[in-house]
């Protein structure tokens, strides 16, 4: 009797989505108040302007990141229905050629015609819709796209990103915000990204450096133009 082994493995894969959308959010927050805050800091802004600048940029990255991921994510529920709807209907309407483009997909994958007509008429068997849904439009039945629930993740990541460069402003003097937000920043933003690159299973120096390049450089740029503008008005 031919043994059966259950496949127990744990891969990167399993949660690259989650985290994406941790980092990408949390990251989004840290990188965009703390430039606004700089921006603002470096036209010469009283702290009290500063204050509400932080609060309102986290406050509308917040919002905007929740509904940009709604949209984003509704979008591919609707379009995820409309497979599975037209799929459905092509099992009923038309079962054999069904069954004939199913085990075609396998023999695409190499897998010999006699076998992969074989497994393609048991798993239709079983459940057409879901095997036609996986092996043809690359779909998990029942794993869909979850608008809301994204988009509170959205938003909850980044409220956590933005919060630090939002906090360090109550607490650093005026004359040493500058410094604080962005050394501050910086730190957090390395340690994301150590973090995410860890979790991720890639390269954590790789991780480091490239979410500190880019946030050091949108920091830079923003206070550049802050400065700028204040000198001009």
């Amino acid at each position: 009797m031919r043994r059966v082994v259950v496949h127990r493995e744990h891969h990167v894969a399993d949660r690259i989505g989650w985290l994406r959308a941790a980092v990408l959010g949390a990251n989004d927050g840290i990188v965009s108040t703390a430039s606004l805050i700089l921006g603002v800091a470096a036209a010469g802004a009283p702290s009290g302007a500063i204050v509400v600048a932080g609060i309102a940029g986290l406050v509308a990255g917040a919002m905007s990141m929740a509904a940009g991921e709604y949209v984003s994510v509704s979008a591919q529920a609707d379009t995820e229905t409309a497979e599975l709807d037209r799929e459905r209907h092509e099992l009923v309407e038309d079962p054999v050629g069904e069954l004939a483009e199913l085990a075609g997909i396998y023999v695409e994958r190499g897998v010999d015609p006699d076998t992969a007509a074989t497994v393609a008429a048991q798993l239709m068997a079983k459940d057409a819709l879901r095997a036609h849904a996986r092996d043809e439009l690359a779909i998990t039945v029942g794993a869909g796209a979850r608008p809301v629930q994204a988009a509170l993740a959205s938003a909850a990541s980044f409220i956590v990103g933005a919060a630090m460069p939002v906090l360090i402003v109550f607490v650093a003097s005026r004359s040493s915000l500058i410094v604080a937000v962005a050394g501050g920043s910086l730190v957090v933003l390395a340690l994301l990204g150590g973090i995410g690159a860890k979790t991720g299973g890639a390269n954590i120096w790789r991780g480091v450096v490239r979410v500190t390049f880019w946030g050091a450089f949108a920091m830079a740029a923003t206070a550049a133009i802050g400065r700028l503008v204040g000198t001009a008005v």
